[in-house]
């Protein structure tokens, strides 16, 4: 049996339930989290509670911080359900809608799961993967672009896409062919010895694994820009990587039929990749 935590209790699975008036349910009005756990923590725990805050503020509305479950509730569920190095998802949705015309007083629901961390084969960190240009736009003025909501179907018909193409990721573009991200992760390019990703304003996710990049880049003293970026900026990048929480960070060789750089995983990616994982031991494993 496992457990889950809904609103405030720990309940197994078999016993969670949701209201069928919920605005997560009814219209995907809600947000998610996806985390890694390592020695029953939860890397960079705060940064995800703080990203999710930020887009309930804007597009679902403002949830104080004593809402939201604290480390020590992540911490007890792993225990309970006999897991250290996990993944773990947290959906906050807008509640019952019972009354859709007065949000006042509503409470969220607030459900977080667990899964044994399911990692992505080691040859395609060796070898590199192959992504595909999304067949769908992302538009500037989408409300919802930039923050990870659970009305996540066009994401999904994206990796369908990437699938069928034997694709670990489908890449978007805007309306403005600018490059954007992947369906579930930033992107990232080497161009010499400067290394560029999409502006948050373009609008892509503010990752969690993409600011822990970019950290990671400045302190090594890497050349970093955030600035727009074209088909063309991809296709003659020296190298190409992605990057979520789950992933890390993931090297890319192939945009469909074109090779990356060399057509394999470049010293910078493996670099970065190694420091990412050094991170996360250290620190998840600190008190």
């Amino acid at each position: 049996m496992s457990y889950i935590y809904l609103n405030g209790a720990f309940v197994s699975d078999g016993e969670a339930r949701i209201s069928v008036s919920d605005g997560g349910w009814l219209h995907g009005a809600g947000l998610f989290e996806t985390m890694r756990a390592e020695h029953g923590r939860i890397f960079r725990l705060d940064a995800h509670l703080d990203r999710l805050r930020h887009s309930a503020w804007q597009i679902l509305r403002p949830i104080e911080p004593q809402a939201l479950p604290d480390e020590s509730i992540f911490a007890e569920l792993l225990e309970r359900n006999l897991i250290r190095s996990a993944r773990v998802r947290m959906t906050v949705s807008a509640g019952s809608l019972q009354n859709p015309t007065n949000a006042e007083g509503q409470e969220p629901t607030v459900c977080i799961t667990t899964a044994p961390l399911d990692s992505y084969p080691a040859d395609l960190y060796e070898q590199g993967g192959q992504v595909v240009v999304c067949n769908f736009k992302l538009s500037t003025t989408d409300p919802i672009a930039g923050h990870k909501t659970t009305a996540y179907l066009p994401r999904l018909l994206g990796l369908r896409q990437a699938r069928l193409a034997q694709c670990i990721e489908a890449l978007w573009f805007t309306n403005e062919n600018h490059l954007a991200e992947g369906c579930m992760s930033n992107v990232f390019i080497l161009r010499g010895k400067v290394l560029q990703t999409p502006p948050l304003d373009t609008p892509v996710l503010p990752g969690i694994a993409r600011s822990v990049v970019l950290e990671m880049a400045a302190s090594a003293n890497v050349t970093v820009q955030e600035c727009p970026l074209t088909i063309d900026d991809l296709l003659d990048a020296d190298e190409v990587f992605l990057t979520n929480a789950i992933m890390q960070v993931m090297p890319v060789i192939r945009v469909e039929k074109h090779d990356i750089g060399a057509g394999r995983v470049g010293p910078m990616a493996k670099r970065l990749l190694e420091e990412y994982r050094k991170l996360v031991q250290t620190e998840c494993a600190q008190p």
